[in-house]
């Protein structure tokens, strides 16, 4: 399905949104594949017996990075190796030492070296297409800035909104059009009355993915709705739906912020209990008397015996 229509007097040329597509799915591909990259010099450096990612939080950081060159250049004294390391690490020196005693060969050098050499490419490529990305969607930067303003979402998020899509929301409608669309609504799978299955449906894998991630960022935001969110259903549905629940929330917000021009504007933590504060008082008394106390509760400025 093709975004194309009018964005504040703005034509969005279907091309255009297709080619923002291409780019963010490519995107992430590329991203997926540094991570192997990584993955397989975490495997390497422990075959060889350095257990760096337990010492360092980001193995191709600037220390671990200067350590892996290093180790590529033949170093091997794990005393040299540390003197290399910059800024705080998550282990004290002695620990970080020993876990780079190891013994580090010829092949483990040439793999190391081989990734690396890997990882930099595709970073180069990454940042050629983020350039072509913010290229495509310079006429449309208050869009994708105003997508920001939502907890959890980045540029990367936005990107691939607007390529996935687009950036015209009068086509789906209602918000509710735009998440069943996107595959973060519950399915209806019934028979006879029966419920056979929830599961939410494939909609646009893409885009889905992206959102979920964002929703993960999202909620640790302290004192924000979409935590509070989180908590509330994770203790009733679980962690999984509920962190669905949180995307299909982000994309309402980016809906109307699409649609009607605005910025996220957080209801704060406290939402669920103002909105409905009998039934808020309702169940935290539930949870005293569960304790085995004896509430009695009293309405407006009343002190709440017990």
């Amino acid at each position: 399905m093709l975004a194309h229509g009018l964005i504040r007097g703005s034509f969005v040329p279907p091309s255009h949104i297709q080619e923002v597509r291409d780019l963010s799915r490519t995107r992430k591909q590329l991203t997926r594949e540094v991570v192997q990259h990584t993955n397989r010099i975490q495997k390497t450096l422990e075959d060889a017996n350095i257990k760096l990612a337990s010492a360092i939080s980001d193995v191709l950081g600037k220390s671990g990075r200067a350590i892996l060159e290093a180790i590529i250049g033949g170093e091997s004294d794990p005393e040299k190796l540390v003197q290399l390391c910059r800024g705080r690490l998550k282990a004290p020196r002695k620990e970080l030492v020993e876990a780079l005693r190891g013994r580090v060969t010829s092949h483990h050098r040439f793999l190391l070296k081989l990734h690396l050499a890997q990882v930099d490419h595709l970073s180069r490529s990454i940042s050629d297409l983020e350039v072509r990305l913010g290229e495509l969607l310079a006429p449309f930067q208050q869009q994708i800035e105003g997508l920001t303003t939502i907890h959890g979402i980045n540029n990367t998020t936005a990107w691939a909104l607007a390529g996935e899509a687009g950036l015209d929301m009068t086509r789906f409608q209602t918000p509710g059009r735009l998440i069943s669309w996107v595959g973060l609504c519950p399915g209806l799978d019934e028979s006879a009355g029966k419920h056979r299955s929830r599961r939410i449906r494939k909609g646009a894998p893409w885009l889905k993915t992206a959102l979920i991630s964002a929703a993960w960022a999202a909620i640790r935001t302290k004192g924000s709705y979409l935590r509070a969110q989180f908590a509330r259903l994770k203790a009733r549905r679980g962690a999984k739906k509920a962190i669905v629940a949180v995307a299909a929330s982000m994309l309402t917000a980016a809906f109307y912020i699409l649609r009607d021009g605005v910025t996220y504007h957080d209801l704060g933590e406290d939402h669920f209990s103002k909105r409905n504060p009998q039934q808020t008082a309702k169940r935290l008394i539930k949870r005293l008397e569960g304790l085995g106390f004896a509430v009695e509760a009293r309405p407006t400025t009343a002190v709440v015996s017990i």
